[in-house]
């Protein structure tokens, strides 16, 4: 069973609904509007619900492949951005690429979060520096006079 990458599927409900591609659209550079993202949808929403399954949004990449999109549709965009041949790579090398952009993407997060919390400490360091300095300037005043 294969499932929709979490790096996509914010809601972690095997779908990816409108607000869901139009974050993924901005990830990788591409903003559609949003009649543009119905209209994606639209375009591969084989059970008309609105949003796209696993299999529909592998059947993007299987309609880039046959040349069925248009060249400046969204989805042409997405297909191009992804870097995948489907129809080379088959559904287990869509997966596996799916599964390695999540796994960089959770790389990238983490070197992020790592530095954000150094960076945090260092401004903890800095705050608890400039505390002691304060207070040895009043401990100094008090003997000075």
């Amino acid at each position: 069973l294969f499932k929709i990458p979490a790096w996509y599927d914010a809601g972690r409900d095997g779908y990816i609904d409108l607000m869901e591609l139009k974050l993924m659209m901005e990830k990788l550079g591409a903003p559609q509007t949003h009649l543009g993202l119905k209209n994606m949808i639209k375009e591969v929403d084989e059970d008309f619900d609105g949003q796209l399954s696993f299999r529909e949004f592998l059947l993007i990449f299987h309609k880039a492949a046959a040349g069925e999109l248009q060249e400046d549709s969204g989805l042409m965009a997405l297909a191009k951005l992804s870097e995948i041949d489907v129809a080379q790579e088959g559904v287990k090398g869509a997966k596996d690429f799916f599964e390695a952009k999540v796994q960089a993407l959770s790389c990238a997060s983490k070197f992020e979060a790592e530095l954000k919390a150094e960076q945090d400490e260092r401004k903890r360091e800095e705050e608890k520096r400039r505390l002691r300095q304060a207070a040895f300037r009043e401990l100094k005043a008090v003997f000075s006079t």
